[in-house]
């Protein structure tokens, strides 16, 4: 179902601007309100009942398919900032724990919980990767083998990405997500530009014009957390690339051109 309100992405005094498409679909709640305060119009002219009855069961429904349409909209300045204090607290983490080696978005089957993610940082140069029992969410650090275990800024928006799918990615592949995420990322008005190629162990991802351009740029001064986990939209891409390939992933390079095309490469590691 397509939404009567379309995204630009450019913003205006912090919010995002929005433009009306109407479909055919779109048009049914204002026809059917239209036709209740006609009926209830003439209604009074006439004194009638019957139209009187038929304008508020066209004006209710009229009413309730325009609630069950409705969205909410947050001012981007208000979800950067929030954002923006979390990224901080995993650089300070990062800094403290003296990890600077790049993150491994570990694969559901290394996770206590496998609906989750988490992202595993050595701390220590060639550290196996943490087995099941070495995941528990609720722990920062594992000793064996040494390192940090992180919540992936892009968790939530992973999450999101798999209701609105309807369906997990553990029960995905990455060649449907080639097809699926360009169409989803469009429906939920992030970005209506989104391409991903693969090639052997490699996934490289184009994004331009996309919600989360200024928080991006953002993260990209937080030098630990930008080379680490990356910022909030390729940290849920690599999410959903773990769960669908089964593979640890590790986000490579990520780089924003002049033309405001940011480029994620992942690399797929074998298990």
């Amino acid at each position: 179902m397509q939404s009567n309100l379309a995204s630009h992405n450019k913003t205006e005094n912090g919010f995002r601007k929005m433009i009306v498409r109407v479909t055919a679909f779109d048009t049914i709640p204002y026809l059917l309100l239209m036709l209740g305060l006609i009926a209830l119009l003439f209604s009074a002219l006439f004194s009638s009942y019957v139209l009187a009855f038929i304008g508020l069961g066209l004006t209710f429904w009229g009413s309730l398919f325009l609630y069950i349409k409705s969205t909410k909209y947050v001012k981007l300045e208000l979800l950067n900032s929030t954002s923006l204090s979390t990224l901080a607290n995993i650089e300070k983490m990062l800094a403290n724990a003296k990890a600077n080696s790049a993150g491994i978005y570990l694969p559901p089957k290394r996770l206590q919980d496998y609906t989750s993610s988490l992202v595993f940082v050595p701390t220590k140069p060639d550290q196996a990767l943490p087995t099941t029992k070495e995941t528990n969410p609720k722990e920062l650090e594992t000793k064996n083998p040494t390192g940090l275990l992180i919540t992936p800024p892009g968790l939530a928006l992973s999450k999101l990405f798999e209701k609105e799918l309807k369906k997990p990615f553990t029960e995905t592949s990455l060649e449907d997500l080639q097809t699926q995420l360009p169409k989803l990322l469009d429906e939920l008005q992030i970005t209506k530009h989104l391409n991903i190629q693969l090639e052997d162990n490699t996934i490289t991802v184009k994004i331009t014009d996309h919600v989360f351009e200024d928080l991006c740029k953002e993260t990209a001064k937080l030098e630990l957390t930008h080379k680490t986990v990356g910022c909030p939209i390729s940290s849920a891409l690599a999410c959903a690339f773990a769960k669908a390939s089964g593979k640890p992933i590790v986000i490579e390079k990520e780089e924003t051109s002049p033309d405001e095309a940011t480029t994620i490469q992942y690399k797929v590691l074998e298990d």
